[in-house]
């Protein structure tokens, strides 16, 4: 049986979260990763209850020279369907109502609670958005890496650039054309855009000891139900075996170009939409920023202003460090 002290909070965390005054502390959530983009991503609401078919134009219709006389046959483009799948993360913030009471702070101890739970399923939308994959997890959604994880042989490996690493320490950087009609979030048809917290007030939790015992509790129902549609694939560019050791001060082997690569990602792009970015995560973008406050000669990396915040930006499009893409990758071949 799972110990009582590791799902609900006890007097003791309550205790870690005092002042010494008696009020609830205010948290540096150290934890707390750096998810940029997910303010940007935009949301279309999916046209089945539980995911968002799509028609994707896969041919056009042939064109004829027509000569004096000569017939022209009619001619049609060819379409297929897509269906990406929705899945639901969902959570139970529960403390005891005697511990949460104490000292008369209930609601705001509580509201440290519900605020770990919202970064924490946040880190694993991040964290499925990149590498989440319905092959081994069927209630999640697919990400990015597993769609485009193959240098040849797949239609849109011409849009996976390789850094030349072929070590296990690899990351990669993203280079997304979001909108409605290339790559989005996606949530069910007739439900609500994004995380939800219910307030389910206080509730008698039954068998608690495992010994048919109740509890007295205070419940927050978390549920977001999310995912991810690629539309166009020609809207996504992976850059990937950027070998992490090498980019560090004193490597002595062949460091991938980032620049250059980055370059190529957005030549590759269909086009570049009002919400394309960059996705990399801190290890990257510090290499980034280093260039940019150096000048490297070429570079046409900058600092811009976007939505209210200094961003790191190349040509343009926004660079923004999403902790989620991992410095452990292997190589893609």
């Amino acid at each position: 049986m799972t110990a009582l002290s590791a799902i609900n909070p006890t007097l003791a965390d309550l205790a870690k979260r005092l002042d010494p005054d008696g009020k609830v502390a205010v948290i540096v959530e150290m934890l707390q990763e750096q998810n940029e983009a997910l303010d940007m991503i935009p949301w279309v609401e999916g046209n089945e209850i539980k995911g968002h078919r799509t028609t994707v134009r896969t041919g056009l219709p042939s064109v004829t020279w027509r000569k004096a006389y000569g017939g022209v046959q009619p001619t049609k483009s060819t379409t297929a369907q897509v269906v990406e799948t929705i899945g639901t993360m969902e959570q139970y913030a529960e403390v005891d109502k005697e511990v949460a009471d104490t000292n008369g702070n209930a609601a705001a101890f509580r509201l440290t609670e519900v605020a770990a739970h919202i970064q924490s399923m946040n880190h694993e939308f991040m964290q499925t958005l990149i590498y989440g994959n319905e092959g081994t997890e069927p209630e999640a959604f697919t990400g990015l890496a597993p769609r485009f994880n193959s240098l040849s042989g797949a239609e849109n490996s011409q849009n996976v650039l390789s850094g030349g690493g072929s070590d296990t320490d690899m990351t990669s950087i993203y280079l997304v054309g979001m909108g409605a009609n290339s790559v989005h979030g996606i949530y069910p048809k007739g439900q609500t855009a994004g995380l939800q917290s219910e307030d389910m007030a206080e509730v008698t939790v039954e068998n608690i000891d495992g010994n048919g015992g109740r509890m007295q509790a205070y419940r927050n129902h978390l549920i977001w139900r999310c995912g991810l549609s690629v539309r166009d694939w020609r809207y996504v560019v992976r850059i990937c075996n950027i070998d992490v050791s090498e980019l560090l001060p004193g490597a002595t082997g062949n460091s991938a170009n980032l620049l250059n690569l980055m370059v190529q990602a957005v030549e590759l792009l269909q086009n570049v939409t009002p919400n394309t970015m960059f996705l990399c995560n801190r290890t990257i973008r510090s290499m980034l920023r280093q260039q940019e406050i150096e000048k490297v000669a070429g570079s046409t990396l900058s600092m811009e202003t976007i939505a209210g915040r200094r961003v790191l930006a190349f040509d343009g499009i926004p660079v923004y460090r999403t902790d989620a893409i991992l410095n452990t990758e292997s190589a893609v071949t």
